[in-house]
């Protein structure tokens, strides 16, 4: 069976994805993980984010996987004992030079996706090191994935559902070259998720070829107000495999991943939980599994930038917008109280809210959970709707706490 592993951006997300079904978390520290603009954990709180994950039988993997200079490796070598007492699982490396010093501290070593590794010779090599796992190139198809885990002598682990990069694996200058803030030292400003400006001087000598399969143009080019054309050809759509859920599995791979520790606690809390439901159904009777189209309807309602398969199949060619998503997310309240015995919640309501209306309550207990009102009570008295700046109760069968965060979704048609 393979690992479902859930990214964890902060202590809210963390719950949100163990409380969805995680088998395995991972979670940077501030200065040496991949997402320096998340809010990321400190050191401090690693034993906090271990005991919370072996409640949930869940295991922990903390990433290191900038591109490490002397004085921050250093720093880190010194910091493994304390990493290691705070008894998470082990650590995910972009630097094999920290490989010897993880294991001897009786931590994991999982080599990172920044490594590139794209064939069984480079895991043999890394099993010798002592690594156990690695998390292999997003390059690659699902035919070489199987060929690559079948021969290799540790584990192997791929991303199944997120953002995907315009550079190899992750390796891009592109963000350094324009702000001077480098992604392979985890301070991407993502300027390929921008609106590109195209323009092309043609000479003589120039042939421009459409050298894609496909017969229409690769990307979207769209006339703009002053004459120039604009396109998002530097920004691939989100990565999203959860119609291939039987071919992943026969790949034989230890570990499925999802990206996404810059992401808020509702899109792990959604897309670990429909991933945990699609891996559980077919593992409990492979022969009657079917897809279910609701999985992809309910995937496309949290953050996204469009569905690809990545290179899982082919190339991937399609260019994606900012957020697809069809709801948006309004602060509305917070969570004054909650009775347990007639399960109601007291919200503290700062805009309106009636009967039928989907919220999200989140907090560091609680995690995200989404819910339909379908019961509210004013001084005893069932209301139907609500005026802002009121204090209401809510029938809600999931227990939340007091100052949970409370958001109101809408769909983006109705802005």
């Amino acid at each position: 069976m393979p690992e479902l592993l859930a990214p964890a951006g902060n202590f809210i997300s963390l719950r949100a994805v163990l409380e969805n079904g995680a088998d395995a978390v991972y979670f940077g520290l501030d200065e040496y993980n991949m997402r320096a603009n998340a809010k990321n954990f400190s050191i401090d709180d690693l034993a906090k984010i271990s005991n919370i994950s072996k409640d949930y039988g869940a295991k922990t993997y903390l990433c290191t996987n900038i591109i490490l200079k002397e004085l921050q490796i250093n720093a880190l070598k010194d910091n493994l004992e304390k990493i290691a007492s705070s008894e998470i699982d082990g650590l995910i490396l972009s630097d094999i030079g920290l490989i010897e010093d993880t294991v001897s501290h009786g931590l994991e070593a999982h080599i990172s996706v920044q490594e590139n590794v794209t064939n069984s010779h480079t895991l043999k090599t890394l099993h010798k090191l002592g690594a156990k796992r690695a998390i292999l190139s997003r390059e690659l198809s699902i035919d070489e994935i199987t060929e690559i885990t079948r021969k290799s002598p540790i584990e192997t682990e791929i991303f199944i559902h997120g953002a995907m990069c315009m550079a190899i694996s992750g390796r891009c200058f592109l963000s350094y070259g324009l702000y001077g803030r480098s992604a392979n030292c985890g301070d991407c400003l993502q300027p390929c998720r921008k609106n590109w400006t195209l323009t092309f001087e043609e000479s003589q000598n120039d042939a421009v070829l459409n050298t894609s399969d496909v017969l229409e143009e690769s990307f979207v080019i769209s006339s703009s107000y002053d004459d120039t054309y604009r396109t998002n050809f530097f920004s691939p759509k989100d990565m999203c495999m959860i119609g291939h859920i039987p071919e992943l599995i026969k790949t034989g791979v230890s570990s499925f991943k999802i990206e996404g520790r810059a992401r808020s606690p509702d899109y792990g809390a959604m897309v670990t939980g429909i991933y945990r439901e699609a891996i559980d159904n077919y593992l409990s009777n492979p022969d009657e599994y079917e897809f279910n189209p609701k999985w992809t309807e309910k995937l496309e309602s949290v953050f996204n930038r469009g569905f690809d398969t990545g290179f899982y199949f082919n190339i991937p060619f399609e260019t994606s917008e900012t957020n697809q998503s069809k709801y948006i997310k309004k602060d509305i309240g917070q969570v004054v109280n909650y009775y347990n015995k007639v399960k109601v919640a007291e919200l503290r309501i700062w805009d309106d809210l009636k009967i039928g209306d989907e919220i999200m309550i989140q907090g560091e207990t609680t995690g995200s959970i989404t819910h339909t009102i379908d019961s509210m009570q004013i001084e005893g008295e069932d209301v139907k709707e609500v005026s802002k700046n009121s204090n209401v109760g809510v029938l809600l069968p999931h227990k939340v706490r007091k100052n949970d965060f409370v958001y109101k979704l809408i769909e983006r048609s109705q802005q």
